[in-house]
């Protein structure tokens, strides 16, 4: 992530403000993460151990995060 981050910005030399570095960045995240497609391991029994400690605060399955 930060090799492709560092990419982006590298190309464009200055920025006209901090708002402008934020959302170039927040996007290149976004596009990076559409490539994400690997599950995340021992997902179910992490949800488990979740539901025990913060109960009805967290729905123990079902969830796609």
């Amino acid at each position: 992530m930060h090799r492709q981050i560092r990419k982006v910005t590298k190309s464009k030399g200055a920025f006209t403000s901090d708002q402008a570095l934020l959302k170039l960045v927040y996007l290149t995240v976004k596009e990076i993460s559409k490539k994400w497609t690997t599950p995340i391991r021992n997902w179910g029994l992490t949800m488990q151990q979740l539901h025990i400690k913060f109960g009805d605060r967290i729905k123990a399955f079902g969830n796609s995060f």
